[in-house]
């Protein structure tokens, strides 16, 4: 019962399958080799254009090199407040971008609201000396929140900050499970939308270690193989990042395993939803379930041996906050979760309430 992070989960048997015909023989290191080329077209042939591609092995390298590329030292960067890039990564993207400060912003559910930032955009005017120039957008698809951005939310996000003169990044670690959820293409999520780079992860869904970063206009990326060497993110056996990531892709793997943690999540958010004295603040529309539980229950669950975490209350509303006999917590699946252990788990929330 294993619910703390789809980080928990290993790889997926074709990706350790892919490893381990990548590791026979040799190969040009620094990304020079046929699997990295591979992996590059097939990214490309994803997203229907051609756009610049590059691997890294962490989400925070991939996020943080992918703001660097969008913002100076004297940018502001404008994320929800709830961000990973601004809770989570200690600081890399400001150490990336030399200085730049990110701007958290309100939204319900961890989803930024058009009106706030319409109004940073306006507190925020270019050329005013004393303050920091606007820069760059990052959204996190799907939320911290386990929530979802609609497609019509994006598009009039992307649009705000293009009319500003501000590029948009995308938070895509659990890109995978978003457009699992949305049913739509790749595409029409992240540059359709006006989204101009993408941290797209894979690490959470089925890799060991991969994420791409992808730039939709490859003449934002001139520079951005200097970027990654000089950060200490371009792998010298680069081979088994494009081998992870041409496993990952082939046959639409990564949207099976997607699919997988989100139909686990929907298992367990229903079989809470009737569970006595369980809460839900809100809907569950990825891979991740956030629940008020009693504490009695919390307590029987973790003397079964079940992971997850206790979640901060700052997101919800008032009249949502966990009570002194409850506490608000968060539950991640993964495409390696099992339903024995999510009824389990119901079943012992279930007793207990």
């Amino acid at each position: 019962m294993d619910f703390a992070s789809d980080n928990s989960s290993g790889a997926s048997d074709r990706v350790m399958a892919a490893l381990m015909a990548a590791n026979a023989g040799a190969a040009m290191p620094y990304g020079a080799d046929p699997w990295t080329s591979a992996a590059e077209r097939a990214v490309q042939d994803l997203f229907e254009r051609e756009c610049a591609v590059f691997f890294a092995p962490t989400g925070t390298a991939a996020n943080a090199l992918a703001l660097a590329a969008l913002t100076p030292p004297h940018g502001a960067i404008f994320c929800h407040e709830e961000a990973h890039i601004a809770n989570d990564e200690c600081g890399a993207p400001e150490f990336y971008t030399a200085g730049a400060k990110l701007v958290g912003l309100g939204g319900a559910q961890g989803r930024m609201s058009l009106d706030a930032l319409k109004g940073a955009l306006a507190r925020f005017p270019r050329g005013l000396v004393k303050q920091v120039q606007p820069s760059a957008l990052s959204l996190t698809q799907a939320t911290e929140c386990g929530t979802l951005y609609s497609l019509d939310e994006l598009d009039a996000l992307c649009a705000a900050a293009r009319a500003a003169g501000v590029r948009v990044h995308m938070d895509g670690a659990r890109f995978a499970n978003a457009v699992a959820r949305l049913g739509c293409s790749p595409a029409r999520m992240s540059w359709r939308a006006g989204v101009d780079v993408l941290s797209f992860g894979a690490t959470k869904n089925g890799t060991i270690c991969c994420e791409a970063v992808i730039f939709f206009d490859p003449a934002l990326a001139h520079d951005f193989a200097f970027r990654r060497k000089r950060g200490g993110h371009t792998l010298s056996k680069g081979r088994f990042l494009g081998a992870q990531m041409s496993a990952y892709l082939q046959d639409g793997h990564w949207l099976d395993l997607a699919r997988h943690a989100n139909a686990m999540a929907d298992r367990l958010a229903q079989g809470l939803a009737a569970c006595p004295g369980v809460r839900l603040p809100w809907p569950c529309e990825a891979n991740e379930v956030f629940a008020i539980l009693p504490r009695s229950t919390d307590s029987a669950l973790k003397a079964a041996g079940a992971l997850y975490y206790p979640w901060g209350s700052r997101g919800l509303p008032s009249h949502q906050f966990p009570g002194p006999d409850e506490l608000l917590v968060r539950l991640v699946s993964s495409f390696a979760t099992r339903e024995q252990d999510v009824d389990r788990f119901v079943a012992i929330a279930k007793m207990i309430g």
